[in-house]
């Protein structure tokens, strides 16, 4: 006896294969992000003047959000993937030096910053795991490679020991310079303990994150500088 089976549903479109940029992508996306990054760097430098659009935390990370939305758009297909990486931590490295930046004492600055980095770090965890960021969604996808792909050589690596470990670095050092600020202490000053909320808002900062990367053991390593993460190589060829 035959059996009735639902015929495949037409009016959902399969998903498109994802593909790497072409290297005028690249360039343009490149320039693009640059540019971002500089007007977000002027911004917070001219914060305390009538004339900066980055007045406040909230536009600071408004802005911040946005780069963060195209960087996640870059397909976690080689040679692309190692763009997405670089770019990302640039903007980590970038988004935990300002924050401090800004007074902590407004009320609505904690859970603002608190908002933007939980964002982080769910980003993060989407690097870490080669995955595809679904922007409707707010979350990270597995990237899905069909054999004839694979044959071709499409690939994603995943992150170096070497990012993961400046990476790891990054964060803690973060998460301390955060402490300090939300106490209103010059960062660098011995500080008293946090607050048993502030603090058990601290503990989650990037905890997914640091878990993916291999737990919280402090890494001794000195800090990215800032050249090191604002030159990213691309093949002009």
């Amino acid at each position: 006896m035959g059996t009735n089976e639902d015929p495949p549903d037409s009016s959902v479109p399969p998903k498109p294969k994802i593909q790497p940029l072409t290297q005028n992508q690249e360039r343009r996306l490149v320039a693009f992000l640059d540019n971002e990054f500089l007007e977000m760097t002027r911004g917070y430098k001219k914060r305390s003047s009538e004339t900066s659009n980055l007045r406040t935390l909230e536009t600071y990370l408004q802005a911040a959000q946005r780069i963060l939305g195209l960087i996640l758009q870059i397909p976690p297909v080689d040679p692309s993937t190692s763009l997405r990486t670089q770019l990302l931590l640039r903007l980590t490295n970038d988004v935990l030096t300002c924050i401090p930046g800004y007074p902590p004492t407004s009320d609505e600055n904690l859970p603002i910053a608190m908002e933007f980095l939980d964002d982080l770090d769910q980003s993060w965890c989407a690097v870490l795991q080669s995955q595809v960021w679904n922007p409707q969604e707010g979350i990270g996808e597995d990237l899905i490679v069909d054999a004839e792909d694979v044959t071709k050589g499409i690939k994603s690596t995943p992150m170096s020991q070497t990012e993961r470990t400046r990476l790891k670095s990054l964060l803690l050092g973060g998460v301390t310079t955060l402490e300090e600020w939300l106490e209103g202490k010059p960062i660098g000053v011995n500080r008293q303990p946090l607050g048993d909320v502030l603090e058990d808002g601290l503990n989650d900062i990037f905890s997914n994150t640091l878990e993916e990367l291999g737990g919280l053991g402090v890494v001794a390593l000195e800090p990215l500088e800032p050249e090191e993460l604002h030159s990213i190589d691309v093949d002009m060829d």
